[in-house]
């Protein structure tokens, strides 16, 4: 059915109001749809392959420093760029912000990496640390910079660090889906090695498993899935957290489908929500990222009163 019958439905017949509203579901609506689907997909994959190399469902990407690489890098675009090099923000817009908060990403992640390694040993647990260590000066360093913005600037880094799809089109959610999707072809393919990660690193690498080849594979892919959707989203958490666990409850401990069912449920709720922001205090916007917080946190809660409860 074409879009004007579809509209005639509704008795809508004036043909300048058809084309305002064909402008506004495919220009407007469906790319939101789309970017909320991937980003949503790509955050719940990546959370739900970093818990099954940590062997932790506690783990979360803003554990290993990407988000928070991601973000300081984008404050540091917001802050600075226009009065630094003011040439770039002209010829590419809001991009040159998306592009500095994805190059963050994957420098964060790469000095997460270095500081894990010796030699050509990777342990989980420095990564984890170093992330910590990471998030937690680039969260420093975020709100140095949040502190000497002015006015105008402090609205644009606080409009990004509680997460947003108002920017979306069409060529924002196709650029996006190409490092999401190529991460999720790497992840997807190391799946047997994930599942024999559960019994130890080396139980896994006597099984034939290169562990360090696994796990190099695995960090990078992560970082850049959750480096493209902090790029154009901003800050929303607690999707990878949440999912990989609703997930593991019907598929099991078999990541390949345990990852495919957390990407159709982050891409669900992502959808959910983003339509909730859109709506509840309409014709205002709340950030995304508060209502995914709204949901993560109490979740979070329970997780951990489970493994009370258990130990």
């Amino acid at each position: 059915m074409r879009v004007a019958d579809w509209l005639s439905l509704f008795q809508v017949d004036d043909s300048a109001d058809v084309d305002r509203i064909r402008y506004l579901l495919l220009h407007i609506r469906l790319p939101r749809v789309a970017l909320a689907l991937i980003v949503g997909a790509g955050l719940a994959l990546a959370g739900g392959a970093l818990q099954g190399l940590f062997r932790n469902p506690l783990a979360d990407p803003g554990l290993v420093g990407v988000s928070g690489g991601a973000m300081l890098f984008a404050v540091a675009g917001l802050a600075l760029v226009h009065p630094v090099v003011a040439f770039v923000t002209q010829a590419m817009g809001y991009a040159a912000v998306a592009v500095m908060a994805f190059v963050g990403s994957l420098c964060a992640t790469w000095l997460v990496y270095r500081i894990a390694t010796a030699g050509q040993q990777t342990q989980i647990a420095s990564i984890l640390l170093a992330g910590i260590a990471i998030s937690a000066l680039a969260g420093a360093l975020t709100g140095l910079f949040t502190y000497f913005s002015d006015e105008q600037r402090l609205r644009d880094i606080t409009f990004w660090t509680l997460g947003s799809l108002s920017g979306a089109n069409w060529q924002i959610a196709g650029v996006t889906a190409f490092p999401v999707s190529l991460s999720a072809f790497f992840i997807l393919k190391n799946t047997a090695g994930l599942n024999l990660f559960l019994l130890g690193e080396s139980e896994a690498a006597f099984a034939g498993v290169p562990v360090q080849k696994l796990k190099k594979q695995i960090i990078i892919a992560i970082a850049l899935a959750v480096g493209a959707c902090v790029a154009v989203c901003g800050m929303i958490g607690f999707i990878g957290l949440v999912m990989p666990h609703l997930a593991r409850m019907g598929a099991g401990a078999d990541h390949h489908k345990l990852l495919i069912r957390a990407a159709l449920l982050g891409a669900i709720l992502l959808l959910l929500a983003d339509t909730a922001a859109r709506t509840i205090i309409a014709p205002a916007e709340l950030p995304i990222g508060v209502l995914t917080a709204l949901l993560g946190a109490p979740f979070f809660l329970w997780i951990l009163m489970q493994k009370k409860q258990v130990v």
